[in-house]
Parts: structure tokens; sequence; C-alpha cells
């Protein structure tokens, strides 16, 4: 029956909330984490193997994966698969639309403080922290050579360069968002040719600091930060 005038018509419910596949293959895989008693330290089978019985591609596994890795569910390391790292009871979707939703919040502060501690680090470096900054960038590319994301390579190079600054609050700040920056610093290395591209960035950076020249230093930094903000997750329709 109609409704008549003045009175409120019948209510329809909210738009439906699509959710992508990699969301769908995150949560079947986290069920199946806790229908079999997997615990941490555990692995998972074979990227091959666990695409072929989910019945999805390795495109799609792997974004899924990632997924879990930045949320914590997972910890994907080079030469050992995946392992288990903890078991969660929320929605893994909603953990993992959390996380894409304080990206650009993360992305926007990351560049806001590290251009500046890049300018910083080109004047007032000492040859120690050229060391340990060459170190770092031989670390990673190492990493990489190997088939490695070069993410633990990445973090230290990051680190290196903060302590070249020589600011103790900059350097306050960077800790405080440092787990914060590790989600992005995974979700951007694990796309492919990324752990390429993110060395070029860092080798121009440490290149403006070891001439010493503060602006060109933070202008690459910006680059880098902008480039390796360029992530899957944020380009992903919703």
């Amino acid at each position: 029956m109609d409704s008549t005038p003045g009175e409120p018509g019948p209510q329809f419910p909210g738009k439906l909330v699509r959710t992508r596949l990699y969301e769908q293959v995150a949560e079947q895989i986290t069920s199946w984490i806790a229908e079999n008693g997997l615990t941490p330290g555990d692995r998972l089978p074979p990227e091959r193997e666990l695409a072929s019985r989910l019945g999805v591609s390795r495109a799609t596994l792997s974004q899924a994966l990632v997924a879990l890795e930045v949320i914590g569910v997972v910890a994907v390391r080079h030469g050992d698969g995946t392992v288990v790292t903890a078991s969660r009871t929320r929605s893994i979707v909603q953990a993992i639309r959390a996380h894409a939703d304080r990206l650009p919040e993360i992305i926007e502060t990351r560049d806001a403080l590290e251009t500046k501690i890049a300018a910083l680090a080109a004047a007032r470096r000492t040859d120690e922290d050229l060391r340990r900054i060459d170190e770092a960038l031989d670390a990673m590319e190492a990493d990489v050579d190997a088939g490695g994301r070069g993410v633990d390579g990445d973090e230290r190079f990051h680190g290196a360069v903060t302590t070249a600054a020589h600011s103790l609050l900059l350097a306050r700040l960077m800790d405080e968002i440092s787990g914060l920056i590790k989600e992005t610093r995974i979700e951007s290395l694990s796309q492919p040719e990324r752990p390429r591209a993110s060395l070029v960035g860092h080798r121009a950076i440490a290149a403006a600091i070891n001439a010493g020249d503060p602006a060109a230093a933070s202008e690459a930094m910006h680059a880098h930060v902008s480039l390796v903000s360029d992530v899957a997750l944020l380009r992903d329709p919703r």
C-alpha cells in the first residue's frame, strides 16, 4: 500500500559493501588457519598449492597474503615461505580496510618528517653516518638480488638517514610511527619491481646526503616517498 502524504515511506536497506576478491581470500585463509589449529610459527602451504586449493590466481593470493601480513596475521619470509604470526578474532575485512583508511595520513606524515630529516642529514652527517647509510644500501641490494623484498634493508636505510639528521625530537617522532610505516613498507615492497625502484630512490637520497646538498636530499626523499606510496591497496576501488 502507498503511504499517505506526510507519512514516512518504506525504509530501504543501505548500500551493500562490495567485498573484494583478495579480501575474501584473506578471510578464507584465516578461517583455514583457525580450523586447522595453526599457531604462531606454523607454515602455510606453498603459494602455488594454496592458490590452487582456493581456485584463485597467484596475483590475488599474493595480495591477500600481503594484506594479512600488514595486519599481523602472517609473515612472508624469503626462502622460508609464509609463517603464521598471530590469530585474529575480529573481521579480517574490517582490519584490512582500517589499514587502508589510515594509509593516506601515514603517507602525509612520513613525507613531512622524512623530507626534513633528509635535508638535515645532508647538512649534519658524519663519516660514520655515511658508512651506516652505505651498509644499509648494500644489505638491501643483497637481499633484493637474492630474490627478497629488501624490507629489513629498507628499514635500516631510513633509520640510518634519521640518525644522520642528529635531531632527537624528529627521531622520536619517527619512532612513534615506525609501526605504521612498517605497514606501508611491506605493502609497497611486495609489489613487482618495487624493491629495485625503491633501491634506486635510496641511492639518489644517499648521493645527495653524501654531497652535503640539503635541497637535493629533501627533493630525492619526497620523490621516493611519493613512489613507495603508490600502493595497490589505495588504487583498488571500494
